[in-house]
């Protein structure tokens, strides 16, 4: 599972790759963490809006917001019919922007860390879905990557990868009308393993306190 990641492209590039007429106010990360907000392409209207949500879902009908904290990836084979998930599924989906996110793997001494990027260091948009949430503690929107089997590249280190949407398919995924569940879930793929490299990074990173470019070099 993808439980952290990193946005340090630069603003006006993130506005012309995802077709956005504002972008919100952030700072370049290197160490995004669960139950922060990160930033999110979704549809308004006929046009694209960057917003930014709280990462970690939480379904409309929840009595407390801890249910988000377990509830940041959803699992692409049961995304379609999981209570929490399936009306988001097919109604409120989003683009997540990242240029990199991290897994651990198993080793005799301890877990050793890893950052994941495209060969060319761009930036790509992880399958996300939303949901918002009225109660007396007020409007939360939140969100979900979808993670699928991780590709050729990525199962050494971790069995799972985050599910990556082409930029020629953003406008289908993000498309209101398209709501079919079974047509949905043909863009649950795992991204090509040669387009993509892994390299060994510091334990720093498992402090989401520690924060910066330190975090993505190699060791």
């Amino acid at each position: 599972m993808c439980g952290r990641f990193t946005l340090h492209t630069l603003p006006d590039v993130l506005q012309e790759h995802f077709g956005v007429d504002e972008m919100p106010a952030m700072q370049a990360s290197y160490n995004i963490a669960p139950s922060q907000e990160i930033a999110t392409v979704r549809m308004s209207g006929a046009r694209r809006h960057m917003a930014l949500l709280r990462w970690g879902l939480v379904p409309s009908w929840a009595k407390e917001l801890k249910a988000g904290y377990s509830m940041i990836n959803a699992r692409a084979e049961t995304v379609a019919d999981k209570p929490a998930y399936r009306t988001a599924f097919r109604l409120r989906r989003c683009l997540v922007p990242a240029d990199g996110f991290y897994e651990w793997r198993q080793t005799g001494d301890g877990k050793q860390p890893y950052h994941i990027r495209m060969k060319n260091g761009g930036v790509f948009a992880f399958a996300g879905i939303w949901e918002r949430r009225e109660g007396d503690d007020g409007i939360l929107e939140s969100c979900s990557s979808i993670v699928t089997a991780a590709n050729d590249t990525i199962r050494p280190v971790h069995d799972r990868m985050p599910v990556i949407i082409a930029p020629r398919d953003y406008a289908a995924w993000l498309d209101p009308g398209l709501r079919d569940p079974g047509k949905v879930k043909d863009y649950l793929r795992s991204w090509p393993a040669d387009e993509m490299e892994t390299y060994p990074v510091s334990t720093r990173v498992n402090r989401p306190a520690n924060n910066d470019a330190r975090c993505i070099e190699s060791l």
